[in-house]
């Protein structure tokens, strides 16, 4: 036996390790699986080139609680530790195995999977452990090693009686973290960091049916075996090939991703790549609302299939953080801990490529089938919307693809949308004006106004859309876009002809006087035209401009300064060609008038949904009152 110090430039760097280098404690298992997987592909690499002379089986990995003794053992078959090994590895710290592995076989273990880069995830193991042991016997013909550490500088090294190849971790947890004994904590811990890991893990055993025999009777009884309890997929979708993966395969992946999801994705998009850098992965499109607020974190960061994280900003374009499935790249730089991002060329890179495929797996399903890709529209435009305003190389993609609806669910792309409109819809000016809709209930007189002047209407509702069409408008000359409510019909679009009034100019003020009396000057301008005689009598507007900043302010990042704080400002347009405005100057009594105007004004306020509480009441009562 021998003993001595580890060799460490800080005296006592274990309670360091505890304090900072792995906030999470929970990780120790994750680093210390990963030890054990690393060692396994080892072996298999040496095996394959012939340096190993021992034959590498199927190895898996266990995983056992010893809860009365308050120990739990991590114990793989691989290529194990000599003494000298041991010396080498574990009392220097951060000097890395895998590290010195990957350097002397550079040009052959390139794809052997070793995941280990830093040496020090063997030490996590003192976060939850008051003493740790290492039992390993050497694939080479040399006697077992025992080491034995209790969290201080001091260790021992022995001879130990292993006879099998590979390496036993025994972690004696500490008072503070019993919780590590628990089953179901442990069995969490695996599933959550080790679920795709390349080598089978053991954690305990189950029961499992034997097939029933083909000439068993009415009375057999199903018969049960115990079976090593893997519970781990060695080889996860995103390992293999696209050509050798169904729609089902795909589906079925997801499901095991996301076994609480019950609907189906709309499509996947599958990542892989070995050139400037390597990256493999799926990402799944979810169906998706017009929220905002949808919970991001769903796609799973891997390294050569070891779980890192679920926050993978910076790496994927934020718009695509809405979508689901998984990354994996041994080429994304990680610090010791595995747990955060380092500043590093490939990650824009990988990004870049990310959008790239995205955008040309859309492109491809528009392609293909189009009427598919419409049906599936509402589902996925937030993210699009999202990408073509955020990322300046997917708008430019985008325009093949991204689509704008109308009311009667015709879909164009903007440069079909620019050809099928420019005959009815551009104005005196020359220039071409697209009128959409947020909400085909609440604007559907708008919306008849517009049709019946042969007008095309867009369903444009996504909460982001004020800040999309201001870059279509500012990148497209002479195109604008004016929702179908912020003017009466004749104004959105400007002819060169124009409707005479039937009132004279000094009527015209007449009438504009008695409005104002009623309505209220802070919320209402009041606006006189002439319209046709069948238009609406009174039609309250609210202006794009003011609208559209407003809209702008409240979902973040444009729009003026403030703008959202300021008060809702409409336009009431009245028809002076109407029967209710000659009406209103007709009738003497002043009560009378006004009664009218606020009657007028109420409706006006009901087509917008504007009319509420208190004064929806007092509307319903005076509109039952008329009928007596």
């Amino acid at each position: 036996m021998s003993s001595g110090k580890i060799n460490v430039s800080v005296e006592n760097i274990f309670p360091l390790i505890k304090k900072f280098l792995y906030s999470d404690h929970e990780i120790f298992l994750r680093e210390l699986v990963s030890n054990a997987t690393d060692a396994t592909l080892k072996l298999k690499h040496l095996t394959s080139i012939g340096e190993a002379k021992v034959e590498y089986g199927n190895p898996v990995i266990e995983v056992k609680i010893d809860k009365d003794g308050k120990k739990l053992h991590i114990i793989d078959q691989g290529l194990g530790m000599t003494a000298e090994e041991v010396e080498k590895y574990i009392n220097q710290i951060a000097f890395s195995g895998a590290e010195e592995f990957l350097e002397k076989y550079k040009d052959s273990a390139k794809d052997s999977g070793v995941i280990g880069h830093f040496g020090l995830g063997f030490y996590s193991a003192f976060m939850v452990a008051s003493k740790v042991e290492i039992i390993t016997k050497s694939f080479k013909d040399e006697p077992a090693a025992h080491w034995t550490c209790d969290g201080s500088p001091e260790f021992t090294l022995e001879t130990a009686d292993k006879t099998e190849r590979g390496t036993e971790i025994v972690l004696h947890i500490a008072e503070d973290s019993l919780e590590f004994l628990e089953e179901g904590k442990i069995r969490e811990l695996l599933t959550k960091y080790n679920k795709f890991m390349p080598i089978p893990i053991k954690f305990g055993t189950k029961k499992e049916a034997l097939p029933r025999p083909e000439n068993a009777g009415d009375d057999y009884k199903t018969e049960y075996v115990e079976v090593d309890n893997i519970i781990n997929n060695p080889n996860p979708a995103w390992t293999k090939q696209p050509s050798d993966l169904s729609d089902e395969d795909y589906k079925n992946f997801y499901r095991e991703l996301y076994p609480m999801q019950f609907d189906e994705p709309l499509f996947n998009i599958h990542l892989n790549v070995d050139y400037p850098f390597n990256l493999t992965g799926i990402l799944y499109f979810p169906k998706l609302s017009n929220d905002l607020q949808i919970q991001k974190d769903k796609i799973q960061l891997y390294q050569n299939q070891v779980f890192v994280t679920d926050n993978v900003e910076g790496i994927v374009p934020e718009f695509l953080t809405m979508l689901k499935g998984v990354i994996d790249s041994p080429d994304i730089p990680l610090n010791v801990s595995r747990s955060y991002l380092q500043a590093d060329g490939n990650v824009k890179k990988i990004s870049n490529y990310i959008t790239r495929k995205v955008s040309d797996k859309l492109k491809s399903l528009f392609n293909e089938n189009r009427a598919d890709f419409e049906q599936k529209w509402n589902d996925i435009k937030i993210v699009l919307e999202f990408g073509m305003l955020s990322e300046a190389k997917f708008y430019e993609k985008a325009g093949d693809f991204a689509l704008y609806p109308t009311t009667e669910n015709k879909y164009y792309t903007l440069a079909e949308l620019k050809e099928a409109l420019a005959p009815t819809q551009t104005d005196k000016d020359g220039n071409l004006v697209v009128l959409y809709a947020s909400n085909v209930e609440l604007q559907h007189s708008y919306i008849e106004a517009a049709k019946e002047k042969g007008y095309e209407v867009l369903l444009l509702d996504s909460p982001i859309v004020s800040h999309l069409i201001q870059k279509l408008e500012t990148d497209n000359e002479k195109l604008s876009f004016v929702r179908v409510d912020a003017d009466h019909v004749d104004n959105l679009i400007k002819k060169e002809e124009e409707q005479i009034s039937r009132l004279s100019e000094d009527e015209k003020t007449k009438l504009k006087e008695v409005i104002e009396v009623v309505v209220p000057k802070e919320k209402y301008s009041v606006q006189l035209e002439s319209m046709d005689s069948k238009a609406a009598p009174f039609i309250i507007t609210q202006p794009e401009f003011m609208r559209r900043m407003k809209e702008m302010s409240a979902t973040g990042g444009g729009g003026m300064f403030g703008m959202g704080n300021f008060p809702e400002m409409y336009n009431l347009v009245v028809n002076t060609n109407s029967d209710l405005a000659t009406s209103i100057l007709n009738v003497e009594n002043e009560t009378e008038k006004s009664a009218l105007v606020k009657q007028a004004l109420d409706l006006a306020k009901l087509s917008q949904g504007l009319l509420k509480g208190e004064e929806l009441t007092a509307f319903v009562k005076r509109s039952f009152e008329t009928l007596k």
